[in-house]
């Protein structure tokens, strides 16, 4: 069995599935804290959004966010890591991950 997850192309992203996608709390928590952190594995992610779920619930949060095209994954060892897929996003949807995450960002120091 395959390692590697199957990601959507970027001409293939639909913005019902995306807007469906960013429409949880659980997930809008992980992609705005991908967007602040950057790269991170699947339980740094976890911590860092301040999710309480069990791992079979974050990794269905996370195959959600995959398969609409938000993020991506690679394996490193033994983790997965996960990153917004910005440049495709702002090509297919200008705007739309800015408007997401920018009340994330605007609580910075």
């Amino acid at each position: 069995m395959s390692e590697e997850a199957i990601h959507p192309p970027a001409e293939a992203l639909s913005l019902p599935r995306v807007l469906a996608a960013l429409a949880d709390p659980a997930r809008l928590a992980t992609v705005r804290t991908l967007a602040r952190v950057g790269e991170s594995s699947c339980g740094q992610i976890q911590h860092d959004a301040g999710l309480v779920v069990s791992k079979s619930t974050m990794s269905h949060h996370l195959r959600i966010l995959r398969e609409a095209g938000i993020t991506q994954s690679r394996v490193q060892g033994a983790r997965r890591l996960l990153t917004l897929r910005r440049d495709d996003l702002d090509a297919r949807f200008p705007g739309l991950l800015d408007a997401v995450i920018q009340p994330e960002l605007a609580r910075l120091p």
